[in-house]
């Protein structure tokens, strides 16, 4: 089968215009372009415009999801796996929200009691699960099974004061690192330093112990490995590189 532009994007439910920025982008070719400057598009292209929406659906921006089509070994089998599995786990992730929200419903109503932890287990077990389903295998193995369930449960474990501050802490370090690449932050810096010190706290509010070699251990590991490194680069490019750099430098001086 072979669509034009306009077919194509009633039946994707995407505008021609978006197709046309894709095209441009290098991110779906038509599968040729007529003499009068028509694009057409097959199967093939089809088939990635479907994974293209699949991962806009996660949240992934066009940059990533072009670098994870054009990868030698992408394979759209493997790639319809992972969105299964995702969703699975979207939906296990609702399922358990809307329990929270009736059990809340109930407790404000006065039929049930709810303690503080239970309010946010659901959005801390989330945490939990995409953390090892992300970094899980190559955490286990650096760290050990005992140190990252330490970690887990004390994450689940966190009172609603300290899941909260957690969370900030988490932001905030992220959005001063976005500020720092900008403004030319220098890792031996003041401001590189109070990154540094908010990035110890917040690791050890999991960790079962903090040592500053472990901190300089995962820091490495946020330039060394993509998915670390796109945690912190998803919006300014070189935020993973300032943290590791500010670690090495001032991890054993805080």
């Amino acid at each position: 089968m072979e669509y034009g532009i306009r077919e194509l994007s009633q039946l994707a439910g995407v505008s021609a215009r978006t197709l046309r920025y894709y095209d441009g982008i290098g991110l779906l070719k038509p599968r040729y372009v007529s003499e009068a400057g028509y694009r057409f598009y097959g199967e093939e292209e089809v088939a990635l415009l479907q994974q293209i929406l699949f991962y806009r659906e996660r949240g992934f921006d066009l940059k990533r999801i072009r670098q994870i089509l054009y990868r030698d070994d992408f394979d759209i089998m493997n790639a319809l796996e992972e969105h299964l599995l995702e969703l699975e786990e979207q939906k296990r992730h609702m399922e358990a929200l809307i329990r929270t929200v009736k059990q809340t419903i109930r407790q404000v109503k006065g039929e049930c009691g709810m303690s503080d932890q239970e309010k946010f287990e659901a959005f801390k077990e989330r945490l939990v699960r995409e953390n090892e389903e992300i970094y899980g295998k190559e955490i286990r193995e650096k760290y050990g099974d005992e140190e990252v369930d330490a970690t887990n449960k004390k994450l689940l474990n966190m009172s609603e004061a300290d899941y909260e501050r957690f969370k900030n802490l988490g932001e905030e370090i992220k959005t001063r690192l976005k500020e720092g690449v900008e403004s030319g932050t220098r890792p031996e810096s003041e401001e590189a330093k109070r990154i540094v010190i908010l990035h110890k706290e917040w690791l050890g509010m999991t960790w079962k112990k903090y040592t500053e070699e472990a901190h300089k251990a995962i820091a490495n590991m946020y330039i060394c490995d993509e998915r670390f490194r796109a945690y912190y680069d998803a919006e300014v490019s070189g935020c993973a590189g300032l943290l590791e750099q500010a670690v090495r430098f001032w991890a054993d001086r805080i």
